[in-house]
């Protein structure tokens, strides 16, 4: 007598809804496996059982980071499925499915670059040398299986502070790409922008890192902003907007390249900084249990981008100087204000369940 399919389907839903740390660990693992095995067997016909170069066209850096990129996209998407049967919710929105596409395709990016970086790396340590058949599927299925597990731990733990880091590795490495991969060794002598003007792999890098940044920074914009207590309601309102407007212009930075939209590139990463500006000077009256000591460096941040951009008006300095400074400053900034959110968030949970003053509000 064969099973219900149906009953199997509510059974395992059921499993999934209840499961625990434990199970969830057993699932990353099992998922890794998959990945290892399925990547080590894509891989012979591939090479045909043939030595490989470590880095570089047909090497096994270059498959092990396409291979874990598309592993790193069906593994995101298994665990946010996890994730959504777990939380018990009946639906996703229009805005979760664009949040889940631009975090899982951040997630391959990651994985693609991380393990290329890491193969030229390894190939300018062992020069000429060349992989055996064996070590090649190994290698390839060990990358794979390590991205498979990392990204389903990622996409089922994900939470703001998460979402920062990677936000923070996405932006890093994606740049770090385009500078090492662009034709003119000596773009530096122009600005920052000059890597998204040309029409190779380097401004093409460098121009997608931006936009989909941007989306992650609305994207983070959202869950940092969920039940942040404060006795100011529409202060969370002002602060995620900000927030929002920084994602967008970040993102019009890599839409508009420097060298054909000229106003529109300048006027978006002014906009950045406007905005950031703003969201420092207000950031105490919106959300008032901010710590002062972060309210503090967020006001000693700001000041240092107005002196750059004095001394780069006056000569003195670069703008290529000025805008790594000012992309490092604001993201670090981005990445403390998680955290301090959550210890914002920590603190008032307690006073909260035992009885907080009415006028402490949390904001959706």
């Amino acid at each position: 007598m064969t099973e219900n399919p149906r009953a199997s389907a509510r059974a395992m839903t059921a499993s999934v809804r209840s499961a625990g740390q434990r199970t969830l660990e057993s699932l990353a693992l099992a998922l890794g496996a998959i990945a290892f095995v399925v990547v080590g067997l894509i891989a012979i016909p591939v090479f045909g059982l043939d030595d490989a170069p470590i880095a570089g066209e047909g090497s096994v850096g270059q498959f092990a980071a396409i291979s874990s990129g598309a592993t790193a996209l069906v593994a995101f998407g298994a665990g946010r499925g996890v994730a959504f049967l777990r939380s018990g919710e009946k639906r996703f929105g229009l805005f979760d499915y664009v949040d889940a596409a631009a975090l899982a395709l951040a997630h391959g990016i990651i994985a693609v670059l991380s393990w290329t970086l890491l193969a030229v790396i390894l190939d300018r340590a062992f020069i000429d040398a060349q992989v055996f058949a064996l070590p090649v599927l190994v290698l390839s299925g060990t990358a794979a299986a390590v991205t498979a597990y990392l990204v389903f731990a990622s996409a089922t733990h994900l939470d703001a502070s998460l979402l920062a880091l990677i936000l923070a590795a996405f932006l890093g490495e994606g740049i770090l790409a385009a500078m090492l991969t662009a034709n003119d060794p000596h773009w530096w002598r122009d600005n920052l922008s000059a890597l998204g003007m040309t029409e190779d792999m380097s401004g093409m890098t460098f121009n997608i890192t931006l936009i989909l940044g941007g989306f992650l920074v609305t994207t983070l914009a959202r869950y940092a902003t969920r039940g942040i207590p404060t006795t100011h309601v529409r202060g969370i309102l002002a602060v995620r907007i900000c927030l929002i407007v920084i994602g967008v212009f970040l993102a019009c930075v890599g839409i508009f390249p420097v060298n054909q939209f000229w106003a529109l590139h300048t006027g978006s990463a002014a906009g950045m900084a406007v905005t950031f500006g703003v969201l420092v000077v207000m950031l105490r009256h919106w959300v008032p249990g901010i710590p002062a000591t972060f309210a503090l460096l967020g006001w000693i941040f700001f000041g240092v981008l107005v002196v750059l951009g004095i001394e780069y008006a006056i000569g003195y300095y670069t703008l290529t100087a000025v805008e790594l400074v000012g992309a490092v400053l604001l993201f670090a900034w981005i990445v403390m204000f998680i955290r301090n959110i959550a210890a914002l968030q920590s603190d008032a949970a307690p006073g909260l369940r035992e009885g907080a003053p009415p006028a402490l509000a949390s904001v959706p």
